[in-house]
């Protein structure tokens, strides 16, 4: 074991940890990278956007009970993470529209982040893969660094001025979805990387850090039950992000939410409801216009009704109404129940009456055959609880105070996302740039205080 000295320690290279660490090699720090996993990148290699709300008043409405301070750097920094991408000669494309509200860019986020890992490396930081942080160095309450153990054992302290976290979060631990997520996390598929185990959660915990929020959910997606994920291709091509335009009936053949505000919102109202499964119902006009369509504009369109059946997934085709009584036996639904809800709420929207729950963007009737159906039940990509930060990325303790030396960015903090959501790789992009401009402070304020 030996002791070195760098500016800035980053604990995880996913997009969060590797654009601080390009950002801080460019601003002049010494930097060592470590990854648990057998490379960089996490789960923004299966990524391919930066987006989020465009405005403060966008933000405000669709995330109302996110932290105040974190959702306004979120949508004042965005352009500044945009033209950051750019800088390294990634092209990231003109804006467009998502999820109905929010602006982003695509742009190729494999070469970003190798890209990232170059800069990284010419620069003379150092990055570890297949490298464990067992435990933050913590001194006189003052992060300096880490102990870390190496895939063949060997054991290194790496000292640090700064110690940023950035592991991902705890999706692949069901011990703290259970705990911090919903009592039946523990059953839903992982639509991300296996190696966000919860490391960066344990390590800031350990030294001191608050957590939160409380009850904040989860961002996944809908996906058909009894399909496993085969690659990391399938947690975009298997998600049901047309629930927006379908209907969603729970086990005992009833609505329990507004669709249309979001897939990702409707993954975590289905975790609610008894066996956390339910029935995705569309007809000719959804099917044409969004289950065959581009999710945002640029992306591959997959059929994804014909994925699911050829994967073996709950599927069924109805020719018309009733025959949607006549659901498999097997399957759990009162078929003539799920009929009569379907004709009730075509009733009322042909009627132009409001619908219980609510229908705030899409209002038409179901009322075009054949009708499409598959069961389907949440995937989780990462949670909402975690390690609570300020502004610039500062790790805050119990009594709201930042902690020493820990900063943390990435799917590890909380507090950002309330039962909504408006954009992870955003946030990453964001807060990583952001926790390495404080290093960067810090290090200014070091140099001015010792001359």
């Amino acid at each position: 074991m030996y002791a070195e000295d760098v500016d800035l320690l980053i604990i995880g290279a996913g997009m969060a940890g590797l654009t601080a660490g390009a950002r801080a090699v460019r601003d002049g720090l010494s930097v060592t990278v470590v990854e648990i996993g057998p490379d960089v990148g996490g789960s923004a290699r299966f990524a391919g956007y930066a987006w989020t709300a465009p405005s403060h008043e966008l933000m405000d409405r669709h995330n109302p009970g996110g932290d105040v301070a974190l959702k306004r750097a979120l949508v004042d920094r965005f352009a500044e993470g945009i033209a950051w991408i750019r800088s390294l000669g990634v092209e990231a494309g003109d804006a467009q529209r998502v999820l109905g509200f929010g602006r982003g860019h695509r742009f190729d986020t494999n070469n970003y982040l190798d890209t990232c890992r170059r800069v990284i490396a010419d620069g003379g930081g150092e990055v570890l893969v297949r490298t464990d942080t067992e435990r933050l160095l913590v001194e006189r309450g003052v992060v300096l660094g880490a102990d870390l153990r190496a895939a063949d054992g060997t054991h290194r302290q790496v000292r640090a001025r700064s110690t940023l976290v950035a592991t991902g979060g705890f999706q692949g631990d069901m011990a703290l979805r259970t705990a911090h997520v919903h009592p039946r996390a523990d059953r839903m598929q992982l639509r991300s990387n296996s190696h966000s185990r919860g490391g960066g959660y344990r390590l800031a915990t350990q030294a001191g850090a608050a957590t939160g929020g409380d009850d904040a959910g989860f961002y996944g997606h809908l996906v058909p039950t009894g399909i496993p994920f085969a690659d990391p291709a399938d947690f975009v091509d298997l998600s049901l992000y047309y629930s927006e335009h379908a209907l969603l009936l729970n086990l005992g053949g009833e609505r329990f939410t507004d669709e249309t505000l979001g897939d990702h919102l409707t993954a975590n109202a289905l975790l609610d409801q008894p066996g956390s499964r339910g029935l995705l119902i569309a007809d000719a006009r959804v099917f044409r216009d969004w289950i065959v369509g581009s999710y945002v504009e640029g992306a591959v369109a997959v059929d994804k009704f014909a994925l699911a059946s050829k994967r073996g997934g709950r599927v069924g085709l109805a020719e018309d109404l009733d025959e949607l009584a006549y659901l498999p036996q097997e399957w759990g639904y009162d078929g003539e129940r799920v009929r009569d809800a379907v004709k009730r709420f075509n009733e009322r929207a042909t009627a132009g009456r409001e619908q219980t729950p609510g229908r705030a963007l899409d209002r038409l009737p179901l009322d075009e055959p054949p009708y499409y159906v598959i069961e389907t039940e949440p995937a989780i990509t990462f949670p909402f609880h975690g390690v609570r930060v300020d502004g610039r990325a500062r790790v805050l303790g119990e009594d709201g105070r930042p902690l020493r030396g820990l900063l943390a960015a990435g799917s590890d903090t909380g507090g950002l996302w309330h039962r909504a959501y408006a954009g992870g790789i955003a946030s990453a992009l964001v807060f990583g740039l952001t926790a390495a401009e404080t290093v960067a402070e810090t290090a200014t304020e070091r140099v001015r205080n010792q001359t």
